[in-house]
């Protein structure tokens, strides 16, 4: 019997620099179906990034969407069934970030985070867990974009780590639920990573806490969720894995 084709639903895809790209590009390249997410983008990136998969040979479609609505989980979930199929991969890789302190910290601030950070991450994990019940296979995949809040304090940033940190205590529970559906649950955290949020004077700082020489890149937690994503990946779950280059916080 021939393998069911591959489909990936990959959410916070917004510019070319991000570890999002870099996912739907490597999934592309072992010949990954592609749907991904983006909110508010540079009006051309959408269609661009779609044309650039393809060129891989793969099927890809995309949708702006804002996580923060309330049904934001079954918006994405049909537009996927409805354009390419129902999705056997889900890399939760959007976050919702701004630099909050305690004397900075209220309730909009920290409900931002929640809406996008935990419910849509939770509430679409879940509903893809549901619709994948009835698909028939036993290759699921969920994986969860972190960014080391248990590894060490992040001051000033506290609605982002309490929101993300949560994941980290959703991904073990849940994959002790999704097992015997054949669906595997796991986080990465790339530690800090070349994006499009660094500047010259960010990187000069933090180039030296990094026991490998460098920086973190894209490509380096795409390699990294992409091996989780394959059948060679399928015997990890419930894990949390810090793939920071050996990145120092002291």
């Amino acid at each position: 019997m021939a393998k069911s084709k591959r489909i990936a639903l990959i959410t916070g895809v917004s510019d070319d620099a991000g570890i999002g790209a870099a996912v739907c590009r490597k999934l592309a390249q072992q010949e990954t179906d592609i749907f991904f997410t983006h909110w508010q983008a540079e009006s051309a990136f959408p269609a661009r990034f779609r044309s650039e998969i393809m060129d891989q040979g793969v099927r890809c479609e995309y949708s702006e969407i804002d996580l923060a609505q309330p049904d934001a989980e079954s918006s994405i979930l049909e537009q996927v069934t409805s354009a390419i199929g129902f999705p056997n991969i889900l890399i939760n890789n959007a976050a919702h970030s701004i630099d909050s302190n305690y004397m900075d910290l209220s309730g909009k601030i920290l409900d931002d985070h929640y809406m996008v950070n935990m419910r849509a991450t939770f509430l679409l994990s879940v509903e893809f867990a549901k619709g994948y019940q009835q698909t028939g296979r036993n290759d699921g995949r969920i994986i969860h974009l972190t960014s080391g809040q248990e590894q060490g304090p992040m001051p000033g940033n506290l609605a982002y780590a309490a929101t993300k940190g949560a994941i980290s205590a959703f991904n073990s529970s849940l994959s002790a639920e999704l097992a015997a559906l054949g669906i595997t649950v796991n986080a990465v955290n790339p530690g800090p990573t070349d994006t499009n949020w660094m500047d010259e004077d960010i990187r000069d700082s933090l180039r030296p806490k990094f026991g490998l020489g460098r920086i973190g890149k894209p490509e380096d937690a795409a390699n990294l969720i992409a091996f989780l994503a394959s059948e060679e990946g399928g015997w990890i779950t419930g894990q949390v894995i810090h793939s920071e280059g050996g990145f120092l916080r002291s």
